[in-house]
């Protein structure tokens, strides 16, 4: 009887090593992404699976740096590389050289049947886009409330403009029901065409997927019936979504957005830094020459003795003063200076600023800044502006509650 042959672990190990790598030097594996695990060294280890077996995979940080998306958990992937060995586990994986994500072809297909559906029905067509307000005094953007994108418009608005009033509408930007959100964000802005000036529909970057909802038809739709002009700030400036050939106007990034409604306003304070530079050269100017001038009159003879110029006028005032006094009496002077100091003061606390301080407040319409002096010139949801003492207040009217009169006992009406 045969012996069977004796091997060392290391022999049979490198042995299997040799013939599964010749056998599997270069192969195409589609499967689910599970297990991931992100390595300090840049390494991206994850296990791929479909419904009856497994496999591990490793991207190296060199392969990884060469993708311009990586794969996350849930992800349906073929990856093309290479079968080894590691041989301290005595286990296979796959060496990941690249990735592509599995159904992009299908919804870059989707994507493109949609736009040309939309294009044929002219709702990308110039004639339909909706001019940009110069100078918006409510801004209205349509996002999530978290994140950079919000902070980004806020900063570069902040910096570029004064006196403007934020609108944040939030919805989900991404996912299960983010479409129906986002259509209905718009359709509700639209509700009070005078809220709002101009509105922006903005998002971070992110891969097709992420980005689809801004694809969908019904965000679309909503958009290309807004009275309120939109502008689409979807993903980074290489990325393109329906809602940006539907809108108003396209921008690259949500700051960009910021940066364009804000452009006028923009341009408006750097004339006015111009301008306060120039005048405040000329001023500087003349005040030098009549500097000098001055310095040339202290030194003129006449100068040296101010009394010289000035006697007349000293003289001139003393006999105004007696003659003065002659026609009317100094305890009458008096007199009428209190009365004009007691009726300074009393204007002073009628003043409407003075009046607003103990409470009260005045009612303008937002339309028009028309004041308000009847409740019965107001309807429900009409937009006001309340005025105090130390700022305003801009509101929507719930309802109209008339004035009740009721008499007791004959005496005065009581409210």
């Amino acid at each position: 009887m045969a012996l069977s042959p004796l091997y060392t672990v290391s022999e049979i190990t490198f042995a299997v090593k040799r013939n599964l790598e010749t056998a599997f030097s270069s192969i195409k594996v589609k499967g689910e992404v599970t297990n991931l695990r992100r390595q300090a060294s840049g390494h991206i280890y994850f296990t791929l699976k479909d419904a009856e077996a497994q496999i591990s995979a490793v991207l190296f940080q060199g392969n990884a740096s060469r993708l311009t998306r990586l794969p996350k958990e849930g992800d349906q992937i073929v990856v093309e590389g290479a079968i080894s060995l590691y041989a301290p586990r005595g286990t296979y994986q796959i060496i990941v050289q690249t990735v592509t994500f599995d159904g992009l072809g299908a919804l870059l297909l989707k994507f493109q049947e949609l736009k040309n559906e939309l294009k044929n029905l002219g709702w990308f067509d110039p004639q339909h886009k909706k001019p940009l307000p110069k100078f918006p005094k409510t801004i209205g953007v349509i996002t999530s409330p978290s994140g950079a994108v919000i902070r980004d418009i806020i900063n570069v608005l902040s910096r570029r403009m004064r006196n403007f009033h934020l609108l944040v509408y939030p919805v989900k930007v991404q996912g299960e029901g983010a479409k129906e959100e986002i259509a209905k964000a718009v359709q509700e802005l639209n509700r009070y065409p005078n809220l709002v000036d101009v509105a922006i529909l903005a998002r971070g970057g992110g891969s097709l997927e992420d980005l689809w909802p801004f694809n969908e038809r019904i965000v679309a739709e909503a958009i290309f019936h807004s009275k309120i002009p939109i502008i689409s700030a979807v993903g980074h400036e290489t990325d393109f979504s329906l809602s940006d050939f539907v809108a108003d106007l396209r921008a690259p990034t949500p700051s960009a957005a910021a940066e364009i409604i804000s452009q006028e306003a923009a341009q408006l304070l750097k004339n006015l830094a111009n301008w306060h530079k120039t005048l405040s050269t000329y001023l500087l100017q003349i005040l030098s020459h009549r500097r000098a001038k001055i310095e040339r009159f202290l030194h003129h003879p006449k100068l040296r003795d101010p009394y010289t110029i000035l006697a007349p006028y000293e003289q001139a005032v003393d006999d105004a003063a007696e003659r003065l006094t002659l026609l009317t009496p100094l305890k009458e002077i008096e007199k009428k200076r209190d009365r004009l100091l007691r009726l300074k003061e009393h204007l002073l606390s009628i003043h409407p600023e003075e009046v607003l301080k103990k409470g009260y407040c005045l009612c303008f319409q937002q339309n028009d800044s028309s004041l308000i002096l009847e409740s019965s010139k107001l309807s429900p949801g009409a937009p006001i502006s309340l005025r105090f003492h130390d700022g305003s207040v801009e509101a929507l009217t719930t309802a109209i509650k008339p004035k009740r009169v009721t008499k007791a006992h004959g005496k005065a009406p009581l409210l």
